[in-house]
């Protein structure tokens, strides 16, 4: 029986705000040491209460775990160590109960070489219905030239298997063979997974590494047009058979590259934005805004009914494949000292160590990952400044369990620390000890009510998620300055001006806002209106690596300041109290500031 998904908009991921976690690092519920579907189910009220809307959730099926998962063995289970089927169920009704959305993975790529259907292709004759589940050769000289994507584990995309005397082809690493998309019943089998998950009113599904569906010798295996082929078909039975639910691209290309796979809005409703990510870093460690305007000026118009997702960091390293070799030497130097940060062609760093655990820097790349164009993606941990284990091998240093207390194993499991699935950070500066959720939650001034605040305050407009983009240049490139505006359907607008400090050092500007004039800038987190916009240029001052985000108000809307009294009134005030009643016209409205709340 179908089940229907949460949303009721069908744009709903637009002004989504989505949280990255894996089921194993969250919450340990029976003492195994591994986080599982009840833990998870016991901290649904935390990530409510900060403020998210959409979990994603890394693969949770059953596998052998020799790629964090993404190597499945059977596409329509739960990992045993996760949990059972109904307690993914449980907790997909008690998200929707709490109107958050719920996002897993459809990887279609590859699957494990411990999957059902790659055993039984080893043993099956060439040529046969089985054998052709995946792609097969007795050459490994087929798709020559074709980039190797895991450059430090694997030398070829070919395996020979010595079962099936042939080699089979893998983009990733060599357990996990690619599936045969020219076969009709890869495709069949696919929707069938995707139907499986749906009818449980799953709402969205993020489909792995797409670019590298089909392969055509003579050229770089990566989006090529039969891709798009097949992308389509999946959008269109689900659009046939379900409602408001999303498919979400993971393609790591340049935007332009990126741009195919929304089609006309017929194949995925979003996709990362991987480009723009390193050059946030880029911008703030150069203290100049150049990597950010120049790669956004290389993003192409996308449809409507489309959307980009934006993200600091994920469970992966920090890609640095979309960035040219002289900007991936400067990255690796500017935030990788140490080689061990280094991966592929990445650095393995969470966002706090990256940034030098300076937490004015990690809010000012949140106020952008939350201020530009997009759906942001917050990965676990990132709202509290964790830290990371870089002597894990392969990615696995930013996939370390999630700290909520300073009692033993960080409170994610009642084991014995030996048997948890990866160590605690216990070093003195991001140890649990000292970065955890119990702490910060009692400290208003903390990273994590700082990051409720702004998820809040984001969630207030609708322009952040659905507006446009218009970049301001003053002279002084290390200020970010650049205009959001929304026109609403019902003729309600939003105009949002976001002024950013990429400096060590404070900054003064002169903003062009002419086309702006009489206006008034209300900063919005305390509501504080700033001076009148005038027909000269508009100076703005910022500390070192702050922001402003200032909404742009007739001025007739704008909260009044209170007028100055002098010493002698004042005192005559108090001497004699009257009572003034307050009416729209003299109470400022503050119904968007965002007040720290007390919990």
């Amino acid at each position: 029986m179908k089940k229907a998904g949460s949303a009721t908009d069908p744009l709903w991921y637009k002004d989504a705000v989505i949280y990255e976690l894996h089921v194993r690092a969250f919450q340990d519920s029976n003492g195994d040491g591994i986080g599982d579907f009840p833990g998870l189910m016991s901290r649904l009220d935390y990530l409510q209460d900060l403020g998210v809307t959409c979990i994603w959730l890394l693969p949770f099926f059953p596998s052998p775990l020799r790629d964090d998962g993404y190597d499945i063995a059977n596409y329509n289970d739960v990992n045993p160590s996760y949990g059972t089927l109904n307690d993914f169920k449980l907790v997909l009704d008690a998200a929707h109960q709490r109107n958050m959305q719920v996002l897993i993975e459809l990887v279609i790529n590859h699957t494990s070489d411990q999957h059902p259907w790659f055993q039984a292709a080893r043993l099956a004759p060439p040529g046969s219905p089985e054998r052709n589940m995946y792609v097969w050769s007795d050459t490994d000289k087929l798709y020559e030239g074709v980039r190797i994507i895991f450059t430090d584990t694997e030398k070829s995309n070919w395996t020979w298997d010595e079962v099936a005397k042939q080699y089979y082809w893998h983009r990733f690493f060599s357990h996990q063979p690619d599936l045969n998309f020219d076969n009709p019943r890869v495709m069949e089998e696919v929707l069938n997974a995707m139907r499986f998950w749906m009818d449980m009113g799953v709402d969205g599904l993020r489909l792995d590494a797409i670019p590298y569906l089909v392969e055509r010798d003579g050229t770089s295996c990566e989006n090529v047009p039969e891709t798009h082929v097949k992308i389509k078909e999946i959008r269109a039975v689900m659009d046939a058979e379900y409602s408001n639910r999303l498919v979400l691209a993971e393609a790591n290309m340049w935007p332009a590259d990126v741009r195919p796979y929304f089609g006309d809005g017929d194949e995925c409703q979003m996709a990362f934005h991987f480009p723009l990510m390193p050059r946030m870093y880029m911008a703030l460690r150069q203290e100049d805004r150049l990597p950010i305007t120049d790669i956004m000026a290389q993003t192409p118009d996308i449809p409507p009914s489309c959307q980009w997702g934006i993200f600091l960091r994920n469970h992966d390293e920090l890609t640095l494949e979309m960035v040219t070799d002289d900007e991936r030497d400067y990255m690796y130097y500017a935030y990788s000292a140490d080689p061990r940060m280094r991966i592929n062609v990445g650095i393995r760093r969470r966002l706090a160590p990256l940034v030098d655990n300076n937490r004015r820097r990690i809010e000012l790349l949140n106020s952008l990952l939350l201020s530009f164009p997009g759906t942001p993606i917050m990965y676990y941990g990132d709202e509290i400044g964790m830290g990371d284990n870089i002597y894990l091998g392969d990615r696995n240093g930013v996939r370390t369990p999630m700290q909520w207390n300073s009692d033993r194993n960080a409170g994610f499991s009642t084991a014995v620390p030996a048997r948890l699935y990866f160590p605690v950070i216990l070093d003195p500066i991001y140890g649990y000890q000292a970065i955890n959720v119990e702490a910060q939650l009692s400290d208003q001034s903390s990273l994590l009510h700082w990051t409720r605040n702004m998820i809040a305050l984001r969630k207030l407009f609708q322009v952040f998620g659905r507006g446009t983009l218009e970049f301001l240049s003053p002279a002084n490139r290390k200020v970010l300055a650049y205009i959001r505006h929304y026109e609403g359907p019902d003729g309600h607008s939003e105009t949002v001006l976001c002024v950013a400090n990429l400096s060590r050092f404070a900054q003064a500007a002169l903003l062009d806002l002419k086309q702006y004039e009489s206006m008034v800038p209300v900063e919005m987190l305390g509501y504080v209106p700033f001076p009148p916009i005038t027909d000269q240029p508009y100076a703005i001052t910022l500390n070192p690596y702050s922001f402003f985000w200032l909404e742009l108000q007739p001025a007739m809307e704008a909260p009044q300041p209170p007028i100055p009294i002098s010493d002698e009134e004042a005192a005559e005030i108090a001497l004699h109290p009257i009572d003034v009643p307050q009416t729209a016209a003299t109470q400022p409205d503050v119904s968007r500031a965002v007040v720290p709340d007390a919990s």
